[in-house]
């Protein structure tokens, strides 16, 4: 068959028409309805199953992690409490009010004990946080190197919490020409001023709060 013959079929007489034609026809038909449905429907579908399998490997992940921590309950749980133990444990190194005093006669006598001598102890005012208050002191004390040691390290052993800060060294004196022509293994031993801001904590009750 040529393409005169195709030409002159008639549609309405397609019971009529040969049967490679009507083949032909009906493949063409079958493939443009099955790419009519897939791009209606399956297309879509398509889609919605890809975006299940991201939600379902989403959830696996999830649940895994879920079951791991499930099975890790007494073991957080454990830690928890230790935490909680430790928390209290650093609340009671907060003084409370009526400790303070004593506190900052602690830190004093720490400094005299250890040869320092105080040029300067000043508290300044108290800062509130969130469940505790802050109270700088300004010290400015003189010594040596081994004497300013030895008061951090007194600071450092007070059954309350003491922090240093903002500390800065300089010499007490200027020094002379019979100074500098000194030998440099008594630097160490030489005067010198220690500036800091040294810091005690005090806890805050629910009444003080409010």
């Amino acid at each position: 068959m040529d393409l005169n013959e195709l030409n002159e079929l008639d549609l309405s007489g397609f019971g009529e028409w040969p049967i490679p034609v009507k083949a032909v026809v009906i493949l063409i038909f079958c493939i443009a309805l099955g790419g009519l449905v897939f791009y209606l429907d399956t297309q879509d579908q398509l889609i919605r199953f890809d975006q299940e399998k991201a939600t379902e490997a989403e959830l696996k992940i999830s649940f895994e992690g879920k079951q791991r921590k499930a099975s890790n309950l007494d073991a957080y749980r454990q830690q928890l409490a230790e935490m909680q133990e430790s928390f209290g444990a650093m609340l009671r190194q907060l003084p409370n009010k009526t400790e303070v005093a004593s506190l900052l006669v602690d830190v004093s006598q720490t400094g005299l004990a250890n040869g320092l001598e105080f040029e300067l102890f000043q508290p300044n005012q108290e800062l509130t946080k969130d469940f505790y208050a802050e109270l700088p002191i300004d010290i400015r004390v003189t010594g040596n190197y081994h004497d300013f040691g030895r008061f951090i390290s007194g600071l450092a052993a007070l059954p309350r919490i003491v922090t240093v800060h903002d500390v800065q060294i300089a010499s007490a004196n200027k020094p002379t020409a019979t100074d500098k022509n000194a030998d440099k293994s008594d630097d160490k031993n030489a005067k010198l001023t220690l500036q800091a801001t040294v810091k005690t904590y005090r806890y805050l009750d629910e009444e003080t709060k409010k």
